[in-house]
């Protein structure tokens, strides 16, 4: 097991997971589903269809786009 702290927006992750009650892997199938939309249409949907607060949307669908682009 890593001792090494998730950085950027897996950091947010287990914070995600404890707050909403559902593994990480939910909420990113709930935007991978959903492309192509913009990065602020995906994270308007996390807020408004799932109750998330802006902060933990925006990391899931910046973690999302960026390995989609890696």
């Amino acid at each position: 097991m890593s001792t090494e702290a998730a950085k950027g927006p897996a950091s947010y992750f287990p914070s995600i997971e404890k707050k909403y009650g559902r593994p990480i892997g939910d909420w990113q199938q709930l935007v991978r589903d959903r492309l192509p939309a913009k990065h602020m249409e995906l994270v308007s949907m996390l807020k408004e269809e799932h109750g998330m607060g802006h902060g933990h949307a925006n990391a899931i669908v910046a973690h999302v786009l960026s390995a989609q682009n890696a």
